[in-house]
């Protein structure tokens, strides 16, 4: 059996670029919550700091999520949010 694959992505827009990175953000969750192997696509902003969002998603696999990546709608987000904002990725395997 598969592992799903759990994706935290932590972006933080750098001063200025806040609303486009937000938009860039919030245009890609439809296209992806679409996706055949997608479990979740959540968008979310941090309380304390408005600059930093961050991305839950699950995945069916890591293959899956790979498959993401090379999609068009995620393309069109690297390329929007690419030297306006940092990000981190963590991939998780769930234990319990």
């Amino acid at each position: 059996m598969t592992q799903a694959l759990i994706v935290v992505a932590t972006i933080t827009a750098h001063a200025g670029h806040e609303a486009a990175v937000r938009s860039a953000l919030e245009q890609v969750v439809p296209p992806s919550r679409a996706e055949a192997d997608c479990r979740r696509y959540e968008l979310h902003v941090d309380n304390a700091a408005p600059n930093r969002f961050v991305m839950l998603e699950e995945w069916t696999s890591d293959a899956a999520h790979k498959e993401h990546e090379a999609t068009p709608h995620f393309k069109t987000l690297a390329a929007a949010i690419g030297g306006v904002a940092s990000i981190e990725i963590a991939k998780l395997t769930k234990l319990a």
